[in-house]
């Protein structure tokens, strides 16, 4: 199978995920291909499934990123996988659990489900879970585990393609 990993990225944090889940992609077997969203490409992407992702601006995920989204061509995409990324700040003590400090994409915040559901919308095949990676700061970098979690979370993910 082949994915595409497409991302937004301000500081590069989302650019260190999107290449984290890139790697575990490779690593479980499959072809990948990265691309940014910001930039043109001579062809639209084409795979078995997708990841799609970019930081959490104001509770939204970047305009670039939605975008992507809005100019993804239905037809092709409709009955494939799409997951949506994204890295977000720091998350308040008193609002998580442990795993959710750690990262975990079960905590709702708006921005991620927000282009899931605009997916959905669209007719795209956006799967239900979405992956939040916790940056320290504004700029980053990334809490410890991040990118951990999110090669765990493309291994789960890719092990459910499979069944």
């Amino acid at each position: 199978m082949k994915g595409i990993v497409a991302y937004d990225t301000y500081y590069g944090n989302t650019k260190t995920v999107a290449e984290a889940i890139a790697e575990q992609i490779r690593a479980d077997g499959h072809e990948v291909e990265v691309r940014n969203v910001r930039e043109k490409y001579p062809t639209p992407p084409q795979g078995d499934f997708l990841f799609v992702g970019g930081p959490n601006r104001i509770a939204h995920l970047s305009r670039k990123t939605k975008k992507f989204v809005k100019k993804l061509d239905v037809a092709a995409w409709k009955d494939k996988p799409v997951v949506v990324f994204a890295t977000i700040g720091k998350l308040p003590d008193e609002y998580a659990t442990e795993k959710e400090k750690a990262g975990v994409q079960k905590w709702v915040l708006a921005a991620a489900p927000e282009l899931r559901d605009f997916a959905r919308g669209r007719g795209l095949n956006a799967v239900e879970e979405v992956l939040l990676v916790q940056v320290k700061d504004l700029k980053g970098p990334l809490v410890d585990g991040g990118l951990e979690l999110a090669k765990e979370f493309t291994h789960s993910f890719l092990g459910k393609l499979k069944k």
